[in-house]
């Protein structure tokens, strides 16, 4: 459903995405995993359009997504959504008015059937009645599943999670993966989720996927990530101090430091 091309993304000299190539297939989850700052959620806003590569291609089922502009552009975003890691709900606004957002904007549905469709995703994610209340009313739980429910409203076919569970303690973690889970088979969508949380990873995924220095290193069902021989992925998804992950970041370090001297 989805094919990611030889992608590449640097913020100046920094180079993030380094010829990434995946290939998610349509009703699957995919879990992709990797370090803090390794490019998840830049790999994530390339592929809903936030953002544009330096090159390669982006083709969701066969079309090029980078080429789209305008109301094409527009369409394309409402069979696609995105859970922001920190909700991005808008502070000025009701929950009904956030999660109901995209189709005030961009839709022809009246505001009566609006309103039913956001009470309706809010009843799936376990709120009800919470429609009139501020984000600032809201714990940091209920903003994750307010934020599910704004991306649910659209109806997209496929779905983005940028580290749900970042910054929820372990019982509310589960059950969003629980969510996720659901969704999954009860909406028949493409998911991809983002996150450096083995637990969640093992629990929600079809496959895993590893990405590191710019590319993906490896991809495979759970099991295969779990039992893995590579030493780089063994030290990440067993959080282990000392490997060639931080083998490497401490070379790193030590050259720049030497080359200071150079200056």
């Amino acid at each position: 459903m989805i094919q990611i091309v030889d992608l590449h993304k640097s913020f100046g000299i920094k180079p993030v995405l380094q010829g990434v190539n995946l290939e998610i297939r349509k009703g699957e989850t995919l879990v992709i995993i990797g370090r803090s700052g390794c490019g998840k959620s830049v790999l994530l806003k390339h592929i809903i359009g936030l953002l544009h590569p330096d090159s390669g291609k982006i083709l969701i089922n066969q079309v090029n997504t980078l080429a789209l502009r305008g109301e094409a552009l527009n369409q394309f975003r409402l069979k696609i959504s995105m859970v922001f890691q920190g909700a991005a709900l808008f502070d000025s606004l009701t929950v009904m008015e956030n999660v109901g957002f995209l189709l005030y904007e961009h839709s022809e549905l009246t505001r009566a059937e609006i309103s039913k469709r956001v009470r309706e995703k809010l009843r799936m994610v376990g709120l009800h009645g919470v429609e009139n209340l501020m984000p600032s009313e809201l714990s940091g739980g209920m903003k994750k599943r307010v934020g599910i429910a704004r991306a649910l409203c659209s109806e997209p076919s496929i779905l983005l999670y940028d580290e749900p569970t970042t910054g929820l303690d372990p019982i509310m973690a589960d059950a969003i993966n629980t969510l996720i889970n659901r969704f999954h088979a009860k909406l028949d969508v493409t998911s991809i989720v983002v996150t450096h949380d083995m637990t969640s990873a093992y629990k929600i995924a079809d496959r895993i996927a590893m990405l590191y220095d710019g590319k993906i290193i490896a991809l495979g069902t759970p099991d295969d990530i779990r039992n893995t021989l590579d030493p780089v992925v063994k030290q990440f998804i067993t959080g282990e101090a000392v490997g060639p992950i931080t083998d490497r970041e401490r070379k790193f370090a030590v050259d720049e430091y030497n080359n200071l001297g150079d200056i």
